[in-house]
């Protein structure tokens, strides 16, 4: 049997996928869909994140995103090129329905990060050529930063059935991409309760559960505790009401997981919505 190829042979070969400075790694609160209208603090702080790419740093060549709305049995990455916006969301005025990100795919791209995966991992990522596309998770933030969408966009799948160490595992995987010019931008919540919001609650406002949970996890964080992300469940009920169920909890996980030891980071959009929907993002790198 012939010697495995190198996973990183694979990329060199790759002319999407150059070597280049290393790129950031982001956690991005999402929040209720209306953010990706114009307008609010939130879609200007998303703008301003983008206008750095290109002035204080090099543009992505590709964005790899994980958001909390894609969820699968495996993992699977969009490997069409030209991903359709996904609009997975209902209730909202027409504007929103409306939005387009024409961002273009990466068949070539995805297939070689498959096989990078394929050959460092337990779990192979699944390509899909069709059933998925850029889900408001994705989109809703993209579109602010990179409006021109004019970088290739990849998205990434989650296994809810995996454990989140599991999910950790895989990111730690996905480190050597941001060598390569990929932008890793993960897309979620630190406090995700839809059940207990107060649509009249201000974004300084929260419960008392949503900030204690914030806290901590905000400061594993700044701490640089990151293998500490994926135990959360060891926090009981206050990871439970915090959480009832975890998805956008995970995207934190391919975020962290993407991290070297001892990068500087700094938070930002530290409020909330509706007083259990905590907005903090944190940008690595």
């Amino acid at each position: 049997m012939p010697p495995a190829i190198p996973a990183m042979t694979q990329l060199d070969q790759l002319a999407s996928l150059k070597k280049s400075d290393r790129m950031p790694v982001l956690f991005v609160g999402h929040g209720s869909p209306m953010n990706a209208l114009e307008g609010n603090e939130y879609f200007r702080s998303w703008q301003a994140l983008g206008a750095q790419f290109g002035a204080q740093q090099p543009r992505p060549q590709l964005i790899l995103c994980i958001s909390a709305h894609w969820l699968t049995e495996g993992w699977w990455l969009t490997a069409m090129a030209q991903p359709k916006t996904i609009h997975d969301f209902g209730g909202f005025p027409q504007e929103l329905f409306d939005q387009q990100y024409p961002a273009p795919g990466d068949p070539a791209a995805a297939r070689a990060i498959s096989l990078l995966v394929r050959q460092r991992a337990s779990a192979p990522l699944g390509l899909d050529t069709g059933k998925w596309g850029l889900d408001h998770g994705a989109w809703a933030v993209l579109k602010p930063m990179f409006p021109e969408a004019d970088i290739p966009v990849i998205q990434l799948s989650m296994d809810y059935g995996r454990a989140p160490q599991d999910h950790y595992a895989l990111a730690r995987q996905l480190k050597a991409l941001r060598d390569r010019g990929v932008l890793i931008v993960a897309s979620g919540n630190l406090v995700h309760n839809l059940g207990q919001m107060q649509r009249g609650a201000s974004a300084s406002q929260a419960y008392d559960w949503a900030l204690e949970f914030d806290q901590t996890i905000a400061g594993y964080v700044q701490q640089g505790n990151l293998d500490a992300l994926q135990n959360f469940q060891k926090l009981g009920q206050l990871a439970k009401i915090a959480h009832p169920t975890y998805e956008h909890y995970l995207p934190l996980l391919y975020a962290a997981g993407a991290v070297e030891s001892g990068e500087p980071m700094r938070f930002f959009n530290t409020s909330f919505q509706g007083g259990s929907i905590s907005m903090r993002s944190v940008v690595w790198g």
